[in-house]
């Protein structure tokens, strides 16, 4: 995928699609490859041929960005597929980069910025508007926190459940039949992979999890 990279752009407002088409035919790295005002529009044109990148929009009348976005990656399409929308909603931003999109851009980039952008998501990168770039390490984060919790044994799981009950040690060596002792033990290792300082901030990171 060399030199210029063809871009097909889907936007179902025909004003605003005529504007961003004319931007990527502007920059000689670039080629248009077509435009779509649907999703369904933008299935039919990657059937045969596929560009280098799909500019999508999110918030599109039927099938939305994306309903498209999944359709494509259904369809085995390789292409880049980078988000261009208004939403710097959270839930937007996680949903679409979960399901697999490239780049995640607001309509208010600047127009060299995003010509930029684009050719970045070409060498590899995850391209992410700066407003957006925090719910993505929001999206870390909660996965980090599902990391230690996947790390249990099933008797650490056993044993943080009871302590997030607010069980003493005592209360837990006599439900599950071993020593204090070793519960003890049992709890050390938990606030180790916990990376928790006490009992009650790991509880509390478990029940949210």
């Amino acid at each position: 995928m060399g030199k210029p990279y063809s871009v097909l752009v889907v936007d179902d407002h025909p004003l605003l699609r005529r504007g961003i088409c004319q931007l990527i035919a502007s920059d000689a790295d670039f080629t248009l490859f077509g435009e779509a005002g649907s999703g369904l529009d933008a299935l039919a044109l990657v059937a045969v041929n596929e560009p280098d990148i799909v500019l999508l929009d999110l918030n599109m009348k039927g099938m939305t960005g994306l309903d498209t976005l999944n359709a494509l990656r259904q369809e085995e399409i390789t292409s880049r597929i980078v988000i261009l929308t208004v939403s710097d909603a959270k839930q937007d931003v996680v949903r679409l980069i979960r399901a697999g999109a490239d780049g995640y851009l607001l309509k208010d980039t600047e127009p060299d910025l995003l010509l930029e952008q684009l050719k970045q998501a070409m060498s590899g990168q995850q391209v992410l508007s700066a407003s957006v770039e925090a719910h993505l390490q929001l999206l870390q984060e909660e996965q980090d926190e599902q990391e230690w919790i996947s790390s249990l044994t099933p008797r650490e799981l056993q044993i943080l459940q009871q302590l997030a009950e607010g069980k003493s040690n005592r209360v837990i060596a006599e439900q599950l039949h071993i020593s204090e002792g070793t519960v003890k033990v049992h709890v050390k290792n938990l606030l180790r992979k916990a990376d928790a300082k006490s009992r009650t901030e790991m509880a509390v990171r478990y029940l949210n999890h």
